[in-house]
């Protein structure tokens, strides 16, 4: 008996080494009490305190050594420099952030997967540049580490693209940018009963405008519809594969049609100098418009200028779902990283809440998993912050990527979805006739650049997209 007791007291002592080993392997996260200034108006002055904020943190009890982060985000100077000096500063390991154009990078990992030879150990780059890198062979499958960041609250709809339409993962969401609905508070007296202003549908904002319209006598809502406006992208990222579910195979399909009847219907109900509008910030500040669909980078100044004049809303939902258009960019591991320990840490680094607060602060980016905003984010970027989150989060919620594949016919493809606009809206031309006419168009574009399909339709394997 007294062997048996010494026998089981050892295995007691090496059971405990061995998890305090795997332990020490893994990222440790600990709070920690970090001292921010808060810039708050009080009674028309700006006045500046001292909070102490609790942060999450990567416990520097793990030295991750030296790893090599290639990235085509994040390459202005003054942002790489912000990478390196703030929104690395607590991670427990040497990173040399290497930011590059889009050719180099592809070009390096290519020629260090065919030699075997890796200098590189993480990755940062846009979805489509990961798309052309995984049927490549140069990626590794996340899966594993995707389970292990699934408190993040990363959308589900964010993993299923981040798939590639496979089974596997092959990069972690890290940051995002999108375009949202700005409204101006007065616009909310005119909101049809019943209606949630945070879970729009295209027949509510229709009867919204409309019934702004109807009491003022003014088309309050606007698009940002100039010469620099970003209008192609509400008709490829939001209003073509919410009716549709599609954007280039459904492109002359008769759900695509009642999308461009939608747009016919509200276009009365729309600002009538739209066709000069470039950044919606500006009419909203100015109160030309009370409802503006663009990018939050085009918005940001009015929520700026006048937060508690402004709300920030998600986009509506169509027949097939809350489509929008993130930019969203990733993190991925090359196959022949020399430091597949450091990588992991420092993806699970980045993806942190406390790290995605100090990325939008720092360069602007958007989070991707769930946060709190804090007190030193300003109020005009929560408001966007709040809205960008809730609209990629919605349950039916559906991304609709930026094109990709098309080189220098970009143009082309974008004039393809004006022109339909032109014709149906301000020509008044039959829609069907229309589309009929532009998917020729469009089917050479594709066609000529052997751009393959993006989300939302479906994988095309490799081959042209086709126009159905």
């Amino acid at each position: 008996m007294k062997s048996l007791k010494l026998s089981v007291g050892k295995l007691l002592i090496l059971t405990a080494l061995i998890s305090l080993l795997i332990s020490a392997c893994q990222p440790q996260i600990q709070e920690v009490p970090v001292e921010v200034i808060v810039t708050q108006l009080v009674e028309g002055e700006v006045v500046e305190r001292v909070v102490t904020q609790i942060v999450e943190v990567v416990a520097p009890t793990t030295d991750y050594g030296d790893i090599v982060w290639l990235s085509t985000q994040l390459r202005p100077v003054q942002e790489a420099e912000r990478v390196r000096g703030v929104i690395l500063a607590n991670f427990p390991g040497k990173v040399e952030f290497i930011p590059d154009d889009e050719g180099p990078f592809h070009d390096r990992i290519t020629a260090e997967v065919q030699t075997g030879t890796g200098t590189i150990d993480l990755l940062g780059a846009l979805h489509g540049n990961f798309s052309v890198m995984a049927p490549l062979g140069q990626l590794q499958d996340l899966t594993a580490l995707r389970g292990r960041l699934a408190d993040r609250g990363i959308p589900e709809a964010f993993w299923d693209v981040a798939q590639l339409n496979t089974n596997e993962t092959y990069y972690v969401p890290w940051m995002q940018a999108t375009y949202v609905i700005g409204v101006n508070k007065v616009a909310l007296d005119y909101l049809p009963a019943g209606v949630d202003v945070e879970a729009l549908t295209y027949d509510d904002l229709l009867n919204w405008a409309k019934a702004i319209y109807d009491e003022t006598g003014e088309a309050k809502l606007g698009f940002p519809a100039g010469e620099s406006g970003l209008l192609h992208r509400w008709f490829q990222g939001f209003l073509v594969p919410a009716f549709s579910g599609g954007v280039v195979t459904t492109f002359g399909s008769s759900e695509a049609a009642e999308g461009w009847q939608w747009m016919k219907d509200i276009w009365p109900y729309v600002h009538p100098q739209s066709t000069t509008f470039n950044f919606m910030q500006e009419q909203l500040l100015s109160e030309e418009v009370w409802i503006a669909w663009d990018h939050t980078a085009r918005l940001k100044d009015a929520f700026e200028a006048a937060p508690d004049n402004f709300i920030a809303v998600p986009v509506p939902a169509g027949p097939f779902g809350r489509a929008f258009m993130p930019v969203i960019a990733g993190l991925a591991i090359p196959v022949t990283t020399t430091n597949q320990e450091g990588a992991e840490a420092l993806i699970e680094y980045l993806t942190m809440p406390a790290t995605q607060v100090t990325t939008l602060r720092e360069v602007g980016f958007f989070p991707v998993v769930d946060v709190d905003f804090p007190g030193f984010v300003s109020p005009g970027i929560k408001m966007e912050g709040e809205a960008v989150t809730k609209q990629a989060g919605a349950p039916d919620a559906l991304p609709s990527l930026l094109p990709q594949g098309l080189g220098g016919r970009g143009g082309d493809f974008n004039k393809v979805f004006r022109d339909t606009f032109t014709r149906i809206v301000f020509n008044g031309e039959d829609i069907n006739t229309v589309l009929a006419d532009e998917k020729v168009v469009l089917q050479e574009i594709m066609t000529d650049t052997g751009a393959p399909c993006w989300a939302p339709d479906p994988d095309s394997a490799g081959q042209p997209c086709q126009v159905e």
